[in-house]
């Protein structure tokens, strides 16, 4: 049940794609039969991103008041009323508006089609369910490309086929109840309960239900009604960094600059201006669609973090190589621009594409979460509309191959900044990350003990075996004399923490199959940076993390002294 409901929310994004994408096959058909003008023109195709920008800002509020299902159902009525308006429009101010509702409809959807499948999906799967909206976005934009080739001058045709998915949305949400946790939110338990029996089907018992009903409820219980006011609040503050950032650097990676120039790297290469014209559209499109499948596949398997770094590092290669052909004019370093446009186009659809709209649904604390991702999505749109408004005047300053020079500086900004601020929110559950927010603790650190969560499905251990577990692993570490002293807490900590109880579950199992008791290096396998990680934090835990695992601070001879 999960998947059709990832597949019937994502078609959100096969409207935002095809939105996106089918005004650049209609334009010569428009200027043929509206003679309009260069800011007629640009104001009907910047409807789009400029209607997103008030859609993002309604969206958290719908999202909240009404609920997840209400609100896709709201767009899905404005994406049906734009596409039907805009394939009838008399004229290119008509159509202007027509594409503004659309837009409206795309910033609603952008936010609330991931809220909707992060709080239905169960934690190990959750990047991969919610990466099927940016899967649905290239399909949008490569259907348009196929439809543009397809009707060629028929651009009323090509709006209005926009409404199909529209009334496939509609009838689809039509069928589903709202997300467990929006239930919860407005004290509605048994619905609650009902919604998480659906989603989560016949494979999961009636107690493993009742349990995660109950964790969701005490995190909804601590966290009360959000209000505007709490999304400065210091608890909220490092995801909204996280938040941000990614769209800004998703954005200034310089993804729109990258596609409205594939076909002057492709003509440049010698390619004649048909071929130019289909490989620069459908062939983008293709590559697009195939990396985000990759990028599907490896994000619940690698995490977020390891994706994050091979994104951007393989965006600054690809355009590093576009800027040296560019920047140079040798004609044998024209294809050298092509491939750096497909590296990047390739990284940025498994990577920096999807991600950020997968950590938006998954960071925030459950009582601002609809607020704070509008916000977050505003950012998207904004730094979009940077990115297109400044590309023209970044080219006649600059030159094309300074303007990718300084994308590529951006995409190496991103490798830093994923060091420093990102946390590894795979097989986490949205529970277990805002408790991590509450506590206090860099965020970045979510992560750092997170085994791969294909090896979770190891049987679960009582907190007296963790005990005996870690008592054993502290005397394998290093800082054995300093932690023996904390074991008793360690122990508790370490039960407590979902990454480090995985990664005992995943040692106990592996050492049970053998037959043994006691510990050794080799037992640790995979998960021994788990546990470096975590006996290195404790080791050299600030004061105020000792005090709040109530115990006493360690100096370097291993004495204790108080807190």
């Amino acid at each position: 049940m999960i998947y059709f409901v990832a597949l019937v929310a994502g078609l959100a994004g096969i409207l935002f794609g095809f939105d996106e994408g089918v005004i650049a096959g209609a334009l010569s058909s428009l200027r043929a039969e509206f003679q309009i003008t260069s800011l007629e023109e640009g104001m009907m195709t910047a409807a789009v991103p400029f209607g997103a920008l008030f859609g993002a800002l309604l969206a958290g509020s719908l999202a909240e008041r009404f609920g997840r299902r209400q609100t896709l159902l709201f767009a899905s009525v404005l994406f049906v009323i734009g596409a039907l308006c805009a394939g009838l429009a008399p004229g290119v101010w008509v159509l202007t508006g027509c594409r503004l509702v659309l837009g409206l409809a795309v910033g609603v959807a952008a936010m609330v089609a991931p809220l909707y499948i992060s709080e239905s999906a169960p934690s190990k799967q959750r990047g991969m369910l919610v990466s099927v909206y940016q899967l649905a976005i290239t399909i949008g934009i490569l259907s348009a490309y196929l439809v543009n080739f397809a009707f060629d001058d028929k651009w009323r045709t090509m709006f209005m086929l926009g409404a199909l998915p529209g009334i496939a949305l509609f009838l689809g949400m039509a069928v589903l109840k709202d997300t467990p946790r929006w239930y919860i939110l407005k004290g509605r338990t048994e619905d609650a309960r009902r919604a998480l029996q659906r989603v989560r089907g016949t494979s999961v018992s009636q107690h493993e239900i009742e349990s995660e009903l109950g964790h969701i409820k005490a995190a909804m219980d601590t966290g009360g009604s959000g209000r505007w006011a709490d999304l400065l609040a210091p608890v909220v503050r490092p995801a909204f960094i996280v938040g941000i950032g990614l769209f800004f650097l998703q954005q200034l990676s310089g993804i729109n600059a990258v596609i409205y120039y594939a076909p002057t790297v492709f003509q440049e290469a010698g390619f004649d201006s048909g071929s130019t014209q289909l490989m620069a559209t459908i062939g983008v499109g293709v590559v697009n669609v195939l990396m985000t499948l990759v990028g599907m596949y490896l994000i619940d398997r690698i995490g977020r973090r390891r994706l994050l770094f091979l994104g951007f590092v393989g965006t600054a290669l690809g355009l590093g190589m576009i800027a040296v052909g560019a920047a140079t004019g040798i004609q044998s370093l024209d294809i050298l621009a092509v491939i750096g446009m497909a590296l990047y186009i390739a990284a940025f659809a498994a990577s920096i594409g999807p991600l950020p709209w997968v950590m938006m649904a998954e960071i925030f604390p459950s009582h601002v979460r609809g607020m704070a991702m509008g916000v977050t999505s505003l950012t998207n749109w904004g730094f979009n509309f940077l990115v297109v408004f400044s590309f023209p005047v970044l080219v006649s300053a600059l030159g094309l191959g300074g303007v990718f020079g300084i994308y590529a500086l951006v995409c190496v900004a991103g490798v830093i900044f994923t060091y420093l601020r990102i946390p590894e929110t795979s097989g986490v559950s949205l529970e277990d990350i805002e408790k991590h927010l509450l506590s206090g603790r860099p965020f970045h650190m979510l992560g750092q003990f997170a085994p791969p969560p294909m090896y979770t499905d190891a049987p679960d251990i009582t907190q007296d075996q963790a005990h005996e577990m870690l008592t054993q692993l502290v005397e394998l570490s290093p800082y054995r004399a300093y932690l023996r002293p904390l074991i008793n807490r360690i122990s508790e900590v370490g039960y407590d923490n979902h990454q480090v109880r995985t990664a005992l579950r995943i040692v106990h199992a592996r050492v049970s199959r053998q037959s043994r008791q006691t510990l050794t290096q080799h037992d640790m396998g995979s998960e021994r940076e788990t546990f470096v990680a975590f006996f290195e934090h404790i080791r050299f835990a600030s004061p105020s993390f000792l005090e709040w695992v109530g115990e006493p601070q360690v100096d370097n001879k291993g004495d204790s002294r108080g807190a």
